[in-house]
């Protein structure tokens, strides 16, 4: 063999080529060649005694090196696996112990949020249950304004002296005042209820868009808290554990529940107040109708009560009247019989005296006859100028008496037609006045 072939091969340490660091390597002295050339090519690549001790003691020392530091490596893996082993099952207990007190957390929330949606629902149904009411009781109060206009417009078909602005009629008038009223005020009032039935929609939206998020987010809590080191459905999601700029913080995320039921709250309160408010607008402005119609039937009936004494008076007066028409007729007639009697005894004594007037010169003389006759004319004649006198007046009495029945008959037929109006259609109509529970809207 040639010496090219047996020339030394270059040493390599293992261990710095794995770290990428390639050491130099160490000069080797080449034996010199002796004289002798038949010997030459076998003593070229051998190593000496020195080198081979040297070669196998390095590598003796580093395998013990290598292996107290495998040693060393072994038991700080050892301990850093057990600390991070019992750090994870730390992390991972704390962290679903926290999930479950987050859970706890939600559902308190979850249940405050139901609690008040429930509420808003009541309230909305009572809400709309008072503007059913409010409407009804609107609707009811137009029999009441009927009623009333239609009195007054039947009273004024009244007759001559009795179409007079009475207490009936002032009354009348301020109970159609009173029902107008009570129309706008309950109109108001409905326009009030229908404004917070949609307010208390938009709170209890909101609160249920709020407990549906709560709602999801304890359905991904509570499965998140399900998840073990068992779990065969987990994935690695490394970009979730980074944390997201829009996420809110545990104080925002309370403040933001609690807004929302205190404004739930609001609205709850505001529904109160305005269903006491309801409730007491409905039942005054009933009262207040109901005593109106009272105050005007009460006044209805002194008015028919008064009216009916009147026509009684009248009556009575006429029957008076009509009696002394009838004593004055047969007055009037004794004195044309008076009258008429005397006649005969006036043509008997003017006669006498016109005969005896005619006796001849010193017979014509006035004698007791003379005298008598005289005087008996003279009688007659002013019995007949009283009689006259009274038969005129007598006469003049019965016409006054006859002017006095036709006035009475007059009055007695506009008392009639006033009652007629007043207590056959007018009271007769107001007994279907609504009741108390029709206009509280029942």
């Amino acid at each position: 063999m040639s010496s090219g072939v047996l020339a030394s091969r270059p040493h390599y340490d293992s261990r710095a080529v794995a770290q990428g660091v390639l050491e130099e390597e160490p000069p080797v002295e080449v034996p010199q060649p002796s004289a002798g050339s038949a010997t030459a090519g076998y003593r070229s690549a051998k190593y000496t005694p020195a080198e081979w001790f040297s070669n196998y003691h390095t590598i003796l020392r580093q395998a013990d090196t290598d292996h107290h530091e495998a040693r060393s490596i072994q038991r700080v893996s050892k301990n850093l696996y057990q600390h991070t082993q019992a750090a994870t099952l730390k992390t991972q207990s704390d962290a679903t112990r926290l999930l479950g007190e987050r859970l706890q957390e939600i559902h308190y929330w979850k249940s405050e949020l139901q609690r008040h949606i429930d509420q808003l629902l009541a309230d909305t149904e009572s809400l709309r249950a008072l503007k059913t009411r409010l409407e009804k009781a609107l609707d009811a109060t137009e029999t009441p304004y009927a009623i009333a206009t239609d009195n007054l417009n039947c009273r004024t078909r009244r007759l001559g002296p009795d179409l007079i602005k009475d207490t009936v009629e002032v009354e009348l008038l301020k109970e159609v005042d009173l029902i107008r009223s009570v129309q706008a005020l309950l109109k108001r009032t409905a326009a009030q209820v229908v404004s917070q039935i949609k307010m208390n929609s938009e709170a209890k939206q909101t609160l249920e868009s709020d407990w549906s998020d709560k709602y999801q987010a304890y359905n991904f809590d509570d499965h998140s808290g399900r998840y073990s080191n068992m779990s065969p459905d987990t994935q690695l999601h490394p970009s979730s554990a980074s944390m997201q700029d829009q996420v809110c913080n545990c104080p925002s995320w309370i403040k933001f529940t609690q807004d929302n039921l205190s404004k739930a709250l609001q609205e709850e309160q505001t529904t109160n107040n305005l269903r006491m408010l309801v409730e007491r607008l409905l039942q005054d402005t009933t009262e207040d109708l109901r005593f109106q119609c009272s105050i005007v039937d009460q006044a209805f009936s002194q008015r028919c009560v008064e009216l009916t004494e009147a026509k009684t008076q009248l009556e009575m007066k006429l029957a008076q009247i009509l009696e002394q028409i009838a004593s004055q007729e047969r007055n009037i007639v004794a004195l044309q019989q008076a009258i008429h009697y005397k006649e005969a005894p006036l043509r008997v004594a003017q006669s006498r005296l016109y005969l005896r007037s005619l006796r001849p010169n010193m017979e014509l003389c006035r004698d007791g006859p003379q005298l008598s006759l005289e005087g008996e004319v003279r009688q007659i004649n002013a019995t007949l100028a009283s009689l006259h006198q009274r038969l005129s007046e007598a006469r003049g009495s019965l016409s006054h008496l006859e002017e006095s029945r036709v006035t009475i008959e007059k009055d007695i037929n506009c008392k009639t037609h006033s009652l007629f109006i007043d207590r056959d259609k007018c009271m007769t109509h107001r007994k279907r006045y609504p009741a108390i529970s029709t206009l509280s809207g029942y």
